[in-house]
């Protein structure tokens, strides 16, 4: 499977997203840099975490006008699978590809640990085979994921919580939310649910040495052979 990983200034998980992608579940993982206007020939798009554009203005909003934008908008509206991770959630929402906003954390400093998440719901092809809790890590400053009630409602009632933070027995405990994310949402999908955004990092839990494999789990997905 070929995937682009999208590469604004400041980014800093893009690397870690392309090894991760390359060399653990084996995808023809690339860069695609901020300023191309297409994306070529791709089955899934990356936005990876780190502070894009100095995270100036608010944290994805620069980002999100950035030229390639454009043609990721494109190919989520075809339906094309496209992944924001961090920074990048906060790309897709600035974006208008998922609702929402990320804001500061609750406890108004940064927070750098691991959690339990808890998957939510089995639409589109990123949450279609998830069933178990996995342990990943977050490391952000504005991960408070936050939307109007009448979208909250929608979202919860429609299956578009993709995952939310839990304890290690699966409880929703407010000890276990690291951000203060309204109804401990921690990731969510598109209605179509091609488009998924989070918090946590994936790609940071993708093999042995670093002590965690969840993330495999939750980019299996991406594993699959290319088909056409």
């Amino acid at each position: 499977m070929r995937v682009a990983v999208i590469q604004f200034p400041g980014s800093n998980c893009d690397r870690d997203a392309l090894l991760s992608l390359r060399d653990d579940l084996g995808c023809d993982s690339f860069y695609v840099w901020h300023a191309e206007k297409s994306l070529g020939d791709v089955d899934a798009v990356w936005v990876p975490g780190g502070f894009s554009y100095g995270d100036y203005l608010r944290c994805g909003a620069i980002a999100a006008n950035a030229a390639i934008m454009s043609d990721v908008r494109r190919f989520a509206d075809e339906g094309g699978p496209v992944i924001g991770v961090c920074n990048g959630f906060q790309v897709l929402c600035e974006s208008g590809l998922l609702p929402g906003a990320l804001l500061l954390n609750e406890a108004e400093r940064f927070v750098c640990r691991e959690v339990w998440l808890k998957p939510e719901t089995r639409t589109g092809p990123w949450m279609a085979n998830q069933s178990d809790l996995v342990e990943l890590p977050v490391a952000h400053g504005e991960g408070r994921y936050i939307c109007e009630a009448n979208a909250l409602q929608q979202l919860e009632e429609n299956g578009q919580v993709a995952f939310r933070y839990v304890d290690a027995a699966g409880s929703p405990t407010q000890a276990a939310n690291p951000n203060g994310s309204v109804n401990n949402i921690a990731g969510v999908i598109n209605s179509a649910g091609n488009v998924l955004g989070m918090m946590p990092h994936p790609e940071r839990a993708t093999r042995a040495v670093l002590s965690r494999t969840d993330g495999r789990k939750v980019l299996e997905f991406l594993s699959g052979v290319r088909t056409g």
